[in-house]
């Protein structure tokens, strides 16, 4: 158990965030295998309140890359407070989401509050939210890069993949290989003590 919990955290300690992707294609099969294992995430009352849209379509990313943009306009031009424009700086971000056109693949991950028939789902973000961290997990063990983006608001997300009443957008995944010339930031995550206390 000690040697799979270690050589697990060593793989995933490499996972990074990149914000340039290359357009070279990933098999749909990789996608629906990882999607796949987060739909064995654990659920309230075992609703599995969640929803996978993989788009692949040009014309749709293009869509959504417009209307992303025009909410992150809005935010960055006076929705974000500055001490949050200034968390931002040293990851270089803007308004400016080309990858949303240049990754092969999106995923976008929508909550569902009820089902079909318009039963009451429970402890939905939080089912949801384990969910999409397994499918990064899984994504990143089969060697795709990902970047999560939650644009605010995602109502735009709904619209245009003709989602049913229920339903709320809760992520929007980037997923893909990364570019060759991708950058990521030299970042350190918190140690062990910041995160975890022991009561015995």
């Amino acid at each position: 158990m000690r040697a799979r919990a270690r050589a697990f955290h060593e793989h995933m300690d490499g996972r990074r965030t990149v914000r340039a992707f290359a357009a070279d294609p990933v098999p749909i099969e990789v996608i629906d295998d990882c999607i796949r294992t987060a739909s064995t995430a654990p659920s309230g009352a075992h609703r599995q309140p969640w929803h996978f849209v993989v788009v692949g379509s040009a014309e749709l990313k293009a869509q959504i890359r417009r209307a992303a943009e025009e909410e992150e306009r809005r935010n960055y031009g006076g929705r974000m407070p500055p001490e949050w424009l200034e968390a931002l700086e040293v990851f270089g971000t803007d308004a400016n989401k080309e990858y949303l056109e240049v990754c092969p693949w999106l995923i976008v991950v929508f909550a569902q509050n009820s089902d079909p028939e318009g039963k009451k789902n429970y402890y939905v973000s939080e089912s949801v939210g384990i969910a999409t961290g397994m499918l990064i997990a899984a994504l990143h063990d089969a060697g795709l890069a990902v970047l999560t983006h939650t644009p605010s608001p995602m109502v735009f997300l709904k619209r245009i993949l003709e989602r049913p009443k229920g339903e709320r957008a809760y992520m929007l995944l980037g997923v893909g290989l990364p570019a060759k010339d991708c950058e990521v930031p030299d970042i350190t995550r918190k140690d062990l003590a910041e995160v975890r206390s022991l009561r015995t």
